[in-house]
């Protein structure tokens, strides 16, 4: 995993901000407006590491040299996600098309070995935990986590249902008054997804347009949403960043996203790519975001991982480090989410 330091960061935000800076004087000269003392010298050494382990891409040489931030460079830049996203989409500074080397710019040993360690250490409890839990608890944990996921996944999504009234439906089958029928549809629609999921995980080990456009259609059910790959444009409600609008590239897109996926080291890696990359592309009118859940889901527990609820995260917090990701290409916000909500869920879930 590449380790960024606290100055390449300074660097790395200052460029991205700024699309390009000219010279390594420009360079240093940014760096002091924002109190770094550091000289001339120690910025021309700090730009030249940079450029060789891949964090940007240079162009011209000397006087004309230009640099701009790699794809590499803009998923390793921890970016302030509030004060970015406080500003109107169309003033902020970040990209508004398809950034075609951005996935495959994802090492494959994505989390650090401390992130490594959480995620592992989480693993190890829920497993133990799960095999000495009677099926009887084993089956309401799986009844609590089903219920919990179908709540904040369509709370993420603008679903008003609370998570009683959620209950209520999934067990009773109780829609709730004052609630559109499609909101309903929703969430038994992430129930009846996540069921065959589970049912069938050993068909999950790996990534493939087939299974993607099997859960994506299972939670689009009823919900007026075409099946299979888009072939017209969608838009991004907040944002100005524009996805893929041409069928062949969307497949295409997709197909490089299962190779990416399988060359990831771990099953959490694979999980975060899975959930990153199909909300990058958006392959379907509708129903992306929750698809991508899903199928991280699903690549998770194809390898006896703990399925994330999500239930602890704010649903604000979650849609602005996607934003995040469409526009800056960061990984990190979405990244910290994913591993405090596996944290969360393996320590608290036992589901086999």
């Amino acid at each position: 995993m590449v380790i960024i330091s606290k100055k390449q960061q300074q660097v790395l935000s200052l460029i991205i901000a700024q699309g390009t800076l000219f010279s390594s004087s420009e360079v240093y000269n940014a760096l002091q407006v924002t109190g770094d003392g550091q000289s001339l010298v120690t910025t021309k050494r700090l730009l030249s590491e940079m450029a060789t382990g891949g964090l940007l891409a240079v162009r011209g040489a000397g006087p004309s040299t230009a640099y701009t931030v790699s794809s590499l460079g803009r998923l390793m830049a921890d970016v302030d996600i509030q004060a970015y996203c406080a500003v109107e989409p169309d003033k902020r500074h970040g990209l508004a098309s398809y950034n075609f080397d951005l996935l495959g710019a994802i090492p494959p040993d994505i989390f650090l070995d401390s992130e490594q360690h959480i995620v592992e250490s989480a693993t190890t409890e829920y497993q133990k935990r799960t095999a000495d839990s009677p099926p009887a608890i084993r089956k309401k944990e799986l009844e609590r986590l089903i219920i919990e996921l179908s709540w904040k996944s369509s709370k993420i999504e603008g679903n008003t249902y609370t998570l009683l009234d959620t209950e209520k439906l999934i067990l009773e089958g109780r829609e709730a008054p004052g609630h559109s029928k499609e909101e309903a549809v929703m969430i038994l629609n992430h129930k009846n997804a996540f069921t065959f999921i589970y049912q069938h995980k050993n068909d999950f080990k790996s990534f493939s347009r087939s299974n993607l456009e099997t859960v994506h259609a299972l939670l689009v059910k009823d919900l007026s949403v075409g099946i299979g790959l888009r072939k017209k444009p969608v838009g991004i409600l907040g944002s100005k960043y524009k996805p893929l609008d041409n069928v062949h590239q969307i497949t295409d897109a997709v197909e490089n996203l299962a190779h990416i996926i399988a060359k990831m080291e771990t099953p959490y890696a694979r999980a975060l790519v899975a959930l990153l990359g199909i909300s990058y592309i958006q392959p379907f009118e509708d129903g992306n975001k929750r698809t991508s859940r899903l199928m991280a889901n699903a690549l998770l527990m194809a390898h006896d991982c703990a399925p994330l609820s999500y239930r602890s995260v704010d649903e604000a917090d979650y849609r602005e480090a996607m934003l995040v990701f469409y526009e800056l290409n960061s990984l990190i916000p979405i990244k910290r989410i994913f591993i405090e909500q596996y944290d969360f869920a393996a320590r608290n879930y036992a589901v086999k």
